[in-house]
């Protein structure tokens, strides 16, 4: 070492010589890094800056780069090895170049080498922790397990940034500038539109949330409406919201599975808001037989969920999202769900994409979660604002490139060939 050469001078030279040689071929050129000794490199070349990832010690960027992958980044950002000063959704871009990284034996062993000249330091891990689910995949224990380890986390941390009506799915805007509430609101009159529900008709509601729904369907088109979901906190809360508004006569919300609701015929709509990608492929064939035992004959089902665009090399039982966030989800893509509810029956008579609408959905949602920052940490903890956040930024991203999609399908359960609907949308956009 140099005369004058201190330890900490040293590993600033190594992270910093680590992380120009990974991104020295990445572009645009519209991020800034700050180590732990406030040296920046400022990548600014005539662009805007559009984030600063801030490397918090000397053995962060071993804990990124030594077993590179989704989950180990993320877990270095949930755990607090590094932060992201800026807008969050611009860095995906560097991950996926980092992750596609296809280096030569000379430069592993270069990169590697420097690596173990940095300090090992093992990141204490508060906070939320990865969901450690038991049983059978998508059993009903296990799936009930899984919706308390993601919606028990607390009422109040939801309402920071869901808006007004507590409603967690894809919002549909007029414009990409409308405020959140509006667009909301807009989503579910156009739901129960496209249901052409009628005052009277017995209306079920799979997944129900916080009941935005169903109060919606119940105070503007007199429905008998009745909401399940497998959350404890939100059937509470929906069911004050639901007295609040006078409307226990007609709506109410309870905690069951889909699979436990009994009754054919029982209902003549049924809705399934951003549930079915929790379900499970394999499962699929029970979701849409129970759907269809439950409506009418001629009763419509309208299912609304995530498409994926699966990539074969990928393996989704590893991701940061299965670790910690929704264990256990397996959206599909549009094909596989609409073949598998016509080998049921159903006739599909609507698909609507909406992916734009959820891209911007989640920047609202994730622009209110850091707006109420310190509010969140208050009611859960530093590492479950920051899943959130990196959750719900990826999304956007996902959205936004077609690696995600969301679509609403319009099925029907003809009655001896009869589907009782209009000849044309036209009333859905009165």
């Amino acid at each position: 070492m140099d005369a004058g050469t201190t330890t900490d001078d040293r590993t600033v030279k190594i992270g910093m010589s680590i992380l120009q040689f990974l991104l020295k071929d990445y572009h645009p050129r519209d991020f800034a890094v700050r180590l732990w000794d406030g040296s920046m490199w400022d990548t600014d070349a005539g662009q805007p800056r559009r984030f600063t990832m801030v490397i918090r010690h000397p053995g962060a960027i071993r804990n990124m780069f030594s077993s590179p992958s989704e989950r180990a980044l993320a877990q270095a950002y949930i755990y607090d090895d590094f932060d992201i000063e800026g807008d969050m959704e611009y860095v995906f871009p560097m991950a996926e170049h980092l992750s596609g990284l296809r280096l030569s034996i000379a430069d592993r062993l270069r990169v590697a080498s420097h690596l173990l000249r940095l300090p090992s330091v093992n990141t204490p891990q508060l906070g939320r922790q990865e969901a450690r689910l038991k049983g059978t995949v998508h059993s009903i224990e296990r799936d009930r397990e899984a919706v308390t380890y993601h919606y028990n986390t607390s009422n109040e941390f939801f309402a920071l940034y869901l808006g007004k009506r507590m409603v967690y799915s894809s919002a549909y805007f007029a414009a990409p500038d409308e405020d959140l509430d509006t667009a909301q609101e807009r989503k579910l009159d156009y739901i129960c539109r496209k249901l052409r529900l009628q005052r009277g008709e017995r209306f079920l509601d799979i997944g129900c949330g916080w009941g935005g729904l169903i109060i919606h369907a119940a105070e503007k088109y007199g429905v008998s409406a009745f909401g399940i979901t497998l959350s404890e906190p939100q059937v509470e809360l929906a069911n004050e919201r639901i007295r609040q508004k006078d409307l226990a006569d007609r709506c109410r919300a309870e905690v069951q599975d889909y699979r436990r609701v009994n009754g054919t015929g029982s209902f003549d709509k049924v809705a399934s808001i951003g549930m079915v990608e929790h379900v499970g492929e394999q499962m699929l064939p029970e979701y849409f037989r129970h759907a269809w035992r439950l409506l009418r004959p001629g009763g419509v089902f309208l299912n609304h969920g995530i498409g994926y665009r699966r990539d074969p090399s990928s393996d989704a039982s590893r991701s940061f999202s299965q670790a910690y966030v929704f264990p256990d989800s397996d959206p599909v893509p549009i094909d596989v769900s609409t073949r598998i509810a016509e080998e049921v029956g159903f006739e599909t008579r609507d698909v609507e994409c909406l992916r734009e609408h959820y891209m911007l959905t989640l920047r609202h949602w994730v622009r209110r979660l850091e707006s109420h920052h310190e509010e969140a940490v208050r009611l859960t903890n530093e590492a479950t604002y920051r899943v959130w956040r990196l959750f719900m930024s990826v999304s956007a991203h996902a959205f936004e490139t077609g690696m995600y999609n969301i679509y609403q399908s319009l099925l029907v359960k003809p009655d001896r060939g009869k589907s009782g609907l209009p000849l044309t949308r036209d009333d859905w956009y009165r």
